[in-house]
């Protein structure tokens, strides 16, 4: 029954193949030998995730996710759904990040969910490799990359630059600066946690304000350039 789930792995990825004549909780012990199994082979590399052969609920996807994590140290940046082509350019777009990031001075990488108000702060671009929970805030001179959700505070620009931006898988800022621009959230703020379903987003300056629109391949290609 061991091969009941599973992993296929790609560079930036893995496929997960879930039967869907099992009762869940035998899923759920299946894929967590498999992680277990592989977690020396993963490592600790930072992948897409995508499931087949079993429609899941936002719980059971919660549910997987959290099992991963405890069985493996492979950081999951996100969920690939059917938009697989943009989903694909998205990761592209990510890795060229990274490289331009760490091909010298200019920027940093940040492995780690910020909680219990915790707060980091670089004179340099970042990305952050997790989320960042409410209470807590990540402050850059630059440009604020984070790969999980913005749920707490993100100030970018802190040079007093209005060029710069912020870019979460999910934004639901607390509070938000670019520059000398500020954005607050007044209304109720969504339960936070992990939202598979939820398009990235970007927020910059424009016209006088902060604005927030959906991250896509063309905003992405003007990032990576």
């Amino acid at each position: 029954m061991k091969d009941a789930v599973i992993l296929k792995s790609y560079r930036h990825g893995i496929l997960i193949f879930l039967p869907e004549d099992l009762p869940f909780e035998q899923v759920l012990r299946e894929v967590a030998f498999k992680f277990t199994e592989s977690r020396s082979f993963f490592g600790t590399a930072k992948m897409a995730l995508s499931f087949e052969g079993r429609i899941l609920s936002r719980e059971e996807e919660q549910a997987v996710l959290e099992t991963i994590k405890a069985c493996s140290d492979v950081n999951i940046v996100c969920i690939v759904g059917k938009e697989e082509e943009t989903d694909k350019y998205f990761l592209r777009a990510l890795e060229q990040l990274e490289q331009k990031l760490t091909g010298g001075d200019e920027g940093q990488f940040y492995r780690g969910t910020l909680k219990n108000k915790e707060i980091l702060e670089t004179d340099a671009s970042v990305v952050v490799l997790g989320d960042v929970y409410p209470g807590s805030a990540v402050i850059s001179a630059r440009n604020i990359i984070i790969l999980g959700g913005l749920y707490g505070e993100a100030y970018a620009g802190g040079n007093g630059a209005d060029a710069h931006y912020v870019v979460a898988l999910e934004m639901e800022p607390e509070r938000l600066k670019i520059g000398d621009f500020k954005y607050k959230h007044t209304g109720k703020q969504r339960k936070w946690g992990i939202h598979l379903k939820v398009q990235p987003k970007i927020a910059y300056v424009r016209d006088g304000r902060i604005v927030f629109e959906p991250l896509t391949k063309e905003l992405l290609g003007d990032l990576t350039r």
